[in-house]
Formats: structure tokens, C-alpha cells, sequence
């Protein structure tokens, strides 16, 4: 496998087209390429014009296309964890729920699609995927869910596994509830194991980035610098900025004509924001992207550049460096401002939150016996340093 690139951006900026239209530049390539859509409002079949659902079709040569189904993947899947589920709600009353409902809890439904990505990832039979994202929010929800699940169970699962090998023979006898059996259990570790090699994946570099598609226009720009912003607060690569719909300079109409002042403007902003990153301007053409002439009109026209499937940056996230006072975290944090950051220690976390969204971080073991000194914001970066306890042992 070669490359994981994951389009994402606002809803109604083209993002499905800008993502079809790299598949079938790779494919053109003669590389077998996979492209995904992970929105629940799949529309690649109407790119495409042609049937495209929850299994692998062959769009055209080496192009290959499915749009996720989560509650497919869990009743195929995860069929012992969600019987696990289930023994606990029907012992609660509860077991007229359908079995999706059970296990669909916030967050669940792009756990599930992530996971059917590692597994196209594991199987090796592609050498590219592309995955066509849900809107930015929703994205980020699935971006940042991995994460967080890990760190719920890294805290909480040594105690569950405990609690299910001894509670389970007396807990429908003295409680009522039926807790999951070993098959359940397996699935729950299986998950665990999987959640660890998918965030590998997701931050590997090497292998994965992400690439948002916006609009010169006001609203849309200033969702494009939060995605950016999130995207690095979990630790994502962003390594391409697509600008869509960008009016041709010739446009004879006082309408146009002040139209084209105000998209000047924003693609001006975008810029400068995204100075480091690839910026790629898409022109609005004349009608929409439906069918292969238009997937390949893009192709041809826009997409012509010899790396555009390569990793184009070198960006550093996060990192952690030696220094005099002991050690210095480093996170790659733009267009935020101190009003708006908000970053403490609790136990062995470093906590960061930007608004509505939040980060655990834990601490490494090496620096069990360090203690935050000092954090500032600096040039796009949060500084967070670290000295050594006084009086501790090493």
C-alpha cells in the first residue's frame, strides 16, 4: 500500500468530485486504487452514474468503489460483541432494540467505517485509497474517535476484564444483568488491538494525510482554518488545500465582475494560511461533475501535477525534544488564538481543548518523574515544557 488520502471539507464544496477525480487519476496511473465514501449521504453513485453501494464495484480499469455501510460492517463483523450488548439490555427490558441501535452510540458509526479502512488497508489489495469524508464536522467526530476510545479503555478496560471474569457467574443470579461471555470479550480486545493499529495508521505520514476542499467564499473559509486548526490538535497531516469553483477572470457581468473581487479576497486569505501547504484552484465549469467525461475533464485539467499523490509536507505535528530544563513538547497548532486555548494537566494527561473539541494526551513513562513547568503559544505552536520533579528518583 502506497497512500491513504482522506478528502474532507464542508458540506456542498465538491469534496466527492475533487475525491473521485484523484481515483481516477490513480487508477489511470495503473494503480489499483480503492475509493471510499464514508458519508451516510453517499452521492459517488451519482458522480459515477451507476449503482454503488455497501460492496466493491469496478467503476473503469483499477478503479475500485464502495460507500460504507457501519451497520453492515457491525452485524458482519462485530456480530459476538453486539450479541454481548444485546444480553445487557434484554436484561434490562430493553430487548426489543434493534441491534444496530444497541451499539450505535455517538461515535460508533465512524468507528466502524475507519475500521473497514484499516482492513482494506491490511489486505493489500490496492495500492491507493481514497476515502471521500462526511462534512467537516463529522469528520473530525471520526477523525478524533480512535483516540479517545483507546484512552477510555487504556483507562478502564484492566478493570472490566477483571470485573467480567469474576462478576460473570453470580452477576445474573445477584444483579440481573447478563454480562457479555469470553466471545464478547475477545471481539472487545480484538477492537482494542485493531484501535491501536489504526491510529498508527491515520498518523503515519509516510502513508496517510488529509486534503481539504473549500470555496473563496467567507463562511466556507473560515470552517476551512478550523478543520485546519482540529486536524493538527489530533494529530493529522494536512498536506493540500483545493480552492473549487474559482470564476474565470473574463466574466463580462457586473454581478461577476464583483463576485470576482470578493473570491480574490478570500483566495488571497488562503494563501497566506496555507502558506506551507500545496494550494491546487479548481475553475467552475459549466455544468456538474456527473459521469467519467467530467471526473476526467478535472483529470486532465487541474490535476496535472507530478506529486500529486506524494506527501507534500514535511510538517511535524507534535514532537518531543531534550532540551536544558528537561523536556520540550512541541504541537503544531494554527490560526488559533490564546483566548480560545485552554491546556492543563490532570494525572498523567495534558489536556487541550479549542473550543468544543478536546484532547487527552497522555504523558509518555519516560517522563513519569516530570512535571509541566511552563506552556506558551508561539508561532503557530504550543510550547508545553517539562522539568523534573524535585526529589524524584530516576
Amino acid at each position: 500500500m502506497e497512500r491513504i488520502i482522506l478528502f474532507t471539507g464542508k458540506g456542498g464544496v465538491g469534496k466527492s468530485s475533487v475525491a473521485a477525480a484523484h481515483a481516477r487519476k490513480s487508477a489511470g496511473q495503473g494503480k489499483r486504487t480503492l475509493l471510499i465514501s464514508t458519508d451516510m449521504a453517499h452521492n459517488l453513485g451519482d458522480i459515477f452514474e451507476r449503482k454503488i453501494g455497501r460492496n466493491v464495484v469496478e467503476a473503469a480499469e483499477n478503479l475500485y468503489v464502495i460507500e460504507l455501510d457501519p451497520e453492515y460492517i457491525l452485524e458482519n463483523d462485530y456480530a459476538d460483541l453486539q450479541n454481548g450488548i444485546k444480553k445487557i439490555f434484554a436484561s434490562q427490558g430493553l430487548g426489543n432494540m434493534q441491534n444496530s441501535q444497541m451499539l450505535m452510540m455517538p461515535g460508533m458509526e465512524e468507528l466502524f467505517s475507519l475500521l473497514k479502512i484499516l482492513d482494506f488497508y491490511e489486505s493489500d489489495a490496492y495500492d491507493r485509497i481514497i476515502v471521500d469524508c462526511a462534512p467537516t464536522g463529522e469528520t473530525l467526530s471520526l477523525l478524533k474517535f480512535p483516540e479517545l476510545l483507546s484512552w477510555y479503555m487504556e483507562k478502564f478496560f484492566p478493570v472490566g476484564k477483571v470485573a467480567m471474569r469474576v462478576l460473570a457467574p453470580v452477576s445474573k443470579r445477584v444483579w440481573k444483568i447478563e454480562l457479555p461471555d469470553k466471545h464478547a470479550m475477545s471481539d472487545i480486545e480484538k477492537l482494542y488491538v485493531k484501535l491501536a493499529a489504526l491510529q498508527d495508521l491515520l498518523k503515519n505520514n509516510r502513508i496517510t494525510s488529509v486534503r481539504l476542499v473549500t470555496l473563496p467564499e467567507k463562511m466556507v473559509v473560515e470552517e476551512t482554518k478550523r478543520n485546519y486548526m482540529y486536524m493538527n490538535l489530533y494529530g493529522y497531516l494536512v498536506d493540500g488545500v483545493y480552492i473549487n469553483r474559482i470564476l474565470k477572470n473574463d466574466v463580462e457581468n457586473a454581478f461577476f465582475t464583483e463576485w470576482l473581487g470578493i473570491q480574490k479576497k478570500y483566495i488571497e486569505e488562503l494563501e497566506n494560511i496555507f502558506a506551507e501547504v500545496p494550494i491546487t484552484k479548481i475553475p467552475w465549469y459549466e455544468s456538474e461533475v456527473c459521469g467519467m467525461d467530467a471526473i476526467d475533464r478535472i483529470c486532465n485539467e487541474v490535476l496535472t501535477g507530478d506529486h500529486l499523490f506524494a506527501v507534500n509536507s514535511q510538517r511535524t505535528n507534535e514532537k518531543y525534544e531534550k532540551n536544558e530544563e528537561g523536556y520540550l513538547l512541541s504541537i503544531f497548532l494554527p490560526v488559533v488564538s490564546k483566548d480560545k486555548l485552554d491546556m492543563h494537566q490532570t494525572g498523567a494527561d495534558i489536556i487541550i481543548r479549542i473550543g468544543n473539541f478536546k484532547r487527552n494526551i497522555p504523558i509518555p513513562n519516560t517522563l513519569r518523574n516530570y512535571a509541566i513547568s511552563s506552556a506558551k503559544l508561539k508561532d503557530e505552536e504550543l510550547l508545553i515544557q517539562f522539568a523534573e520533579k524535585k526529589g524524584s528518583v530516576t
